[in-house]
Order: C-alpha cells, then sequence, then structure tokens
C-alpha cells in the first residue's frame, strides 16, 4: 500500500455541475482512509473508491454547504441505508456542525447520531493521527470558521488549504509539502474582501512555502479550470497540474 494516496471526488465551487460535485477528497495513508470535505455529490463518488462505513475519520475545513453539505447523505447511508460503521466514525469539524445536522433533520439534540459518528471541535492547532497518518489543522482567513489541513504519512506531506483568503497561516500548513493543493476560486479580490484564493495567490503561496507541487482546486464560476492552472504555475513557477474527478495520485 503507497504511503500517502489523494482520490479527488469533487472540486466545483459553489454549486455541483453535471459530473463534477463540489469539495471532496479521500485521503488514505498508513492504514487510515479520511474523507476530507463532504461536498454535494462526493458521498456517491466517494462509494466509488471505499466502503464508506470503513472509513476511519471525516475532517471537514468548514461549514459552508459546498465542503460540508453531504454529510446529511452520509447520516442517512449509515443510519438507514445499510452502511453503518463497525463503530462511530470521528468527524473533525468546526465547533457546531452536529447541531446542524440535527437542526436540518428536524432534531432537538444531537444524540441520534452518537451511533454512527462522533463529533471532535477543530481548532487552530488541532493535531490526531490514525495509524500511521497524522492530521494537523491550521485556522485560515475566510468569512466563517475554517481550516487548512497538514497529512503527514510516512515522511510524506500534503497540505490543504480549504477555503482561505491569502494568509501567513497558509504558508506555514504548506511548508516544504509534497503536494499543496489549494483552492483558486476568484478572478480578482473584491475592494476589501480576502476570503478566496486567485491563481496568482494559490502559486504565490505555494512558491513562499517551498512545496514540491501545486494541485489547483476550487476553481468558481468566473473561471475555467484551465486559466487558473495556468496563471498558478505563473506565478509558482514549478510544477503544477489541476484536480479532476476521478482522479488518484501518490503524494
Amino acid at each position: 500500500m503507497p504511503p500517502l494516496s489523494l482520490t479527488v471526488l469533487g472540486t466545483a465551487s459553489p454549486h455541483p455541475a453535471p459530473g463534477r460535485p463540489c469539495s471532496g477528497y479521500l485521503l488514505r495513508g498508513g492504514g487510515a482512509e479520511v474523507w476530507v470535505d463532504a461536498g454535494p455529490g462526493t458521498f456517491a463518488e466517494l462509494q466509488r473508491h471505499t466502503d464508506p462505513s470503513r472509513l476511519t475519520a471525516i475532517w471537514i475545513s468548514h461549514l459552508h454547504a459546498d465542503h460540508s453539505a453531504d454529510l446529511l447523505s452520509a447520516v442517512y447511508a449509515f443510519a438507514y441505508g445499510g452502511l453503518t460503521p463497525p463503530a462511530p466514525i470521528p468527524v473533525y469539524a468546526p465547533p457546531g456542525c452536529a447541531h446542524r445536522l440535527a437542526g436540518f433533520l428536524g432534531r432537538s439534540d444531537v444524540r441520534f447520531l452518537d451511533g454512527i459518528l462522533t463529533f471532535h471541535p477543530l481548532y487552530d492547532g488541532h493535531d490526531v493521527r490514525h495509524w500511521n497518518l497524522r492530521l494537523a489543522a491550521r485556522a485560515v482567513a475566510h468569512d466563517t470558521e475554517a481550516y487548512g489541513l497538514r497529512a503527514e504519512c510516512a515522511g510524506r506531506v500534503l497540505a490543504y488549504s480549504g477555503d482561505s483568503g491569502p494568509c501567513a497561516a497558509l504558508v506555514e500548513l504548506a511548508a516544504e509539502s509534497d503536494v499543496f493543493l489549494c483552492e483558486a476560486d476568484i478572478d480578482r479580490h473584491r475592494e476589501g474582501e480576502q476570503v478566496h484564493l486567485t491563481p496568482e495567490d494559490a502559486g504565490d503561496i505555494a512558491r513562499k512555502a517551498g512545496a514540491r507541487e501545486l494541485i489547483v482546486t476550487h476553481v468558481g464560476p468566473t473561471l475555467t479550470r484551465e486559466a487558473a492552472t495556468t496563471r498558478a504555475a505563473a506565478a509558482f513557477t514549478g510544477r503544477t497540474s489541476t484536480a479532476f474527478e476521478g482522479a488518484t495520485r501518490l503524494v
């Protein structure tokens, strides 16, 4: 088994498109399988690559719907669809995630989730290990509480921006990473708004961090994936590629 691999489940922003779910990834390493972000459509794609009941953990960068809404699909699958996990799956997410799910389903408390999911609030510096896979979180700049991920296994490092504006935490998160999976959502910043990255931002952060490879993802409707990748590559001047649904690669 390879030490660390990434499978792209979805990349779309801010809503799913035909054949293109929203943000979601499957991270495998050190005996662990982690669903990273649960954007709409990603639970179906997850089933192409693994049995969801065997997930080691679920990691959610922030609670915007395009990164978390398919947790509802997972709840139905685990509770009613015959995919009940042998033990509750840990969910690492910003505080309030369980209550949002309960509220959507018209529940007054979250105890009905106890048999299938256990929720652990993320915070800046959160660090957890599953088998030989380490997951570390850094708070990043967004318009809601949001985190980036640094995953390490057998000396290999994948950094994931989640959704973020330019910030020092992203450079630290991606420092000397083998792969930096980074959003390039917007064509340009609105005046006074720094909650997403342009392709140039993504490339500049990868360069400052000394990342070995940049993968451009979560490209919004004002850009094409090809244009975003070209612009990010010009700012990075290193190996740059585009995240496409269904692709699996070693880190």
